[in-house]
């Protein structure tokens, strides 16, 4: 506990220092994991498959407000495979999702796209139990306190069995290890924004499954593009979970087509 008072200090002594960074443009790579099953003479085409996806997004800050949102000229096609006159194109859920998040209000409005349809889902920061390790870091010339947490939910898995797509929904722990710097006291991030007290520049879920980076961070930014998304219908997060678990079901009883596609990530 000592530890990590002291460093909190150090942290608050620099800001006296350097000055608050107050708004800003970040950009992020981010790596998901991916995690495919297939049996039942699946193995060639799962072996076909990518293990890893990486690509771009950027954060927006400014005026207590932040706009996450993906890269167009960093957009990755869909990850496609081919065995034996069948085709398995995987999408990575929530990839071109848009979060828009006012932290003085305490809330976020999101765009999310599922079954090609966009959906404007606004809903309150749900804040989970941070705590400081009292580890430290450089990233980008920031110094960074690293604070842990743990979420419990739900998540779907996917496998493909004899040609036929299955998805499942089970139980899922996530330990998430962040990285934020007091010397941008701003709580935006590229995940789990309006939670932490200062610029999330890392965060890893459960050792790699899901990484973030931040690899470059400019003061400059233009305001009136942090806004709100509304392009799409609006629905409640209870009203979106049951649309996403519609969606799910439909796409598991055409997964004996010759034709499959893949959400990973839900």
């Amino acid at each position: 506990m000592k530890h990590t008072i002291l460093t909190l200090s150090m942290a608050l002594t620099l800001l006296a220092v350097k000055g608050q960074q107050k708004e800003g443009r970040v950009v992020y790579e981010r790596t998901v994991q991916m995690q495919m099953r297939m049996m039942g003479g699946g193995n060639e085409m799962e072996q076909m498959m990518p293990r890893t996806r990486k690509d771009k997004l950027e954060v927006l800050f400014g005026n207590d407000q932040s706009l996450r949102r993906t890269l167009d000229d960093d957009v990755q096609e869909d990850m496609t495979a081919e065995r034996g006159g069948m085709q398995v194109r995987m999408m990575i859920a929530g990839a071109n999702d848009i979060t828009y998040t006012d932290f003085s209000a305490g809330r976020t409005v999101e765009q999310r796209e599922f079954g090609a349809r966009n959906y404007i889902v606004a809903d309150s920061i749900k804040k989970l139990n941070w705590k400081l390790t009292g580890e430290t870091k450089t990233i980008l010339n920031y110094p960074c306190q690293q604070a842990v947490a743990q979420r419990i939910g739900k998540r779907n898995i996917t496998s493909m069995e004899n040609g036929e797509l299955k998805n499942q929904e089970v139980a899922d722990t996530m330990n998430i290890t962040a990285w934020f710097t007091l010397a941008v006291p701003v709580p935006a991030g590229p995940e789990y924004q309006g939670q932490l007290p200062g610029l999330i520049l890392a965060i890893d879920v459960n050792n790699g499954r899901v990484v973030y980076e931040a690899v470059a961070l400019s003061p400059k930014v233009d305001i009136a593009d942090i806004k709100a998304p509304s392009k799409g219908r609006k629905v409640t997060a209870e009203e979106f979970a049951q649309e996403r678990e519609k969606v799910m079901k439909e796409m598991q009883r055409n997964g004996g087509g010759r034709g499959t596609t893949i959400r990973i990530g839900g």
